[in-house]
């Protein structure tokens, strides 16, 4: 039976959601006084710019008498106002004018979330207990150079898997080879953690319709929100990966990918970064059924060829300031899932590793 909490809801991993900054939105769908409602850790939320371009992220109810800010409230200069009885709030949450009073209320605050807005993302800085950002995303070149780099490709995922099960993935080496056919077992060269961040660097071999090309695949994360993968080989292309907590156990996943120009036809960058793009987006596909039936185990079997687990996690663990369930060896799914396969390049082009 799968263990369940006090509130009844599944418990697949014996983590709460962590801590660090997460993305919200991409900046280009958010236009001077729009207000969206955002459902992210375990809370209700809402994001909205300002007249004067800032972006913020608030508590979503009204501390007067429970408004949602996002169903028929407004932006007024640098406030949002509730749209039940007009209160107007900064975008530190603070009450700046009752309309029918002359006084305001100084203890009506509305929750707010650092937020940072940079490389074409705006993101908020989420800690349960409220404490300020301890790190900064950094700004990446390539996302900032429109005439080296083209104009980015987004996709986006719902995925019904905790945060350090997707994560986790990253320094999986063996389920290239395994889950998405690539040639071999990508080579780790290195992986390094330091505060917040870790740095990977490995090879791969990737299938193409001309035969096997060598690359790259080196990988950047900064909290367990906010990560940047490099690949190269075929084309250079930069992969901003996203990964946002809904709840403990579901998280929204955001890719923003640019590949460096070819050259000026713009029709041979469109194709050529397109067909990438398309693989990597295949390949998530590829992960979500595993991800999304796969069992927590606290004590893994490993191989001793395995990818760096061990000091993944003991990075991982610095980012949960709520208790951390160790009650079990093993936490379950609530259901398991069927999946259409889906056909990428390195399985139409590459060896099949089940087939011996």
């Amino acid at each position: 039976m799968p263990t369940t909490d006090d509130a009844g809801r599944i418990v697949r991993s014996p983590f709460p959601i962590p801590f660090g900054w997460f993305q919200v939105c991409w900046s280009a769908d958010l236009k001077p006084g729009d207000i969206t409602p955002l459902d992210y850790f375990d809370r209700k939320l809402v994001v909205w710019r300002d007249e004067e371009g800032g972006a913020h992220v608030n508590d979503a109810f009204c501390p007067h008498l429970g408004a949602h800010f996002a169903y028929g409230g407004s932006v007024h200069g640098t406030d949002i106002a509730c749209p039940f009885h007009g209160w107007r709030f900064d975008g530190d949450g603070r009450n700046t004018l009752i309309p029918y009073s002359e006084r305001t209320n100084k203890k009506a605050c509305v929750t707010s979330y650092p937020v940072t807005e940079r490389n074409g993302i705006i993101l908020a800085w989420y800690h349960p207990h409220g404490d300020a950002p301890a790190w900064e995303i950094p700004d990446v070149p390539e996302f900032n150079d429109p005439e080296h780099y083209t104009p980015v490709e987004t996709r986006e995922y719902v995925i019904d898997a905790p945060w350090q099960d997707l994560a986790e993935n990253g320094v999986d080496s063996a389920h290239f080879r395994y889950v998405h056919h690539t040639e071999m077992v990508p080579e780790l060269e290195s992986y390094e953690t330091d505060g917040p961040r870790t740095k990977m660097r490995s090879i791969q071999k990737f299938p193409t319709p001309r035969g096997i090309v060598d690359g790259r695949i080196d990988a950047d994360s900064f909290g367990p929100g906010f990560s940047v993968i490099r690949f190269s080989g075929i084309v250079d292309t930069v992969l901003m990966g996203c990964n946002t907590p809904l709840t403990r156990n579901r998280c929204h996943m955001r890719f923003t990918f640019t590949v460096k120009k070819l050259g000026d036809d713009a029709a041979v960058n469109s194709t050529v970064g397109q067909a990438f793009v398309d693989e990597i987006d295949k390949q998530v596909q590829e992960d979500t059924p595993i991800w999304q039936n796969k069992a927590f185990l606290a004590r893994p079997a490993l191989a001793d060829t395995d990818g760096p687990f061990t000091p993944f996690r003991r990075w991982a663990a610095q980012f949960y300031a709520e208790p951390v369930d160790d009650s079990q060896l093993v936490y379950v799914p609530a259901e398991t899932r069927e999946f259409e396969a889906i056909e990428t390049a390195s399985r139409r082009f590459g060896t099949d590793p089940f087939a011996d």
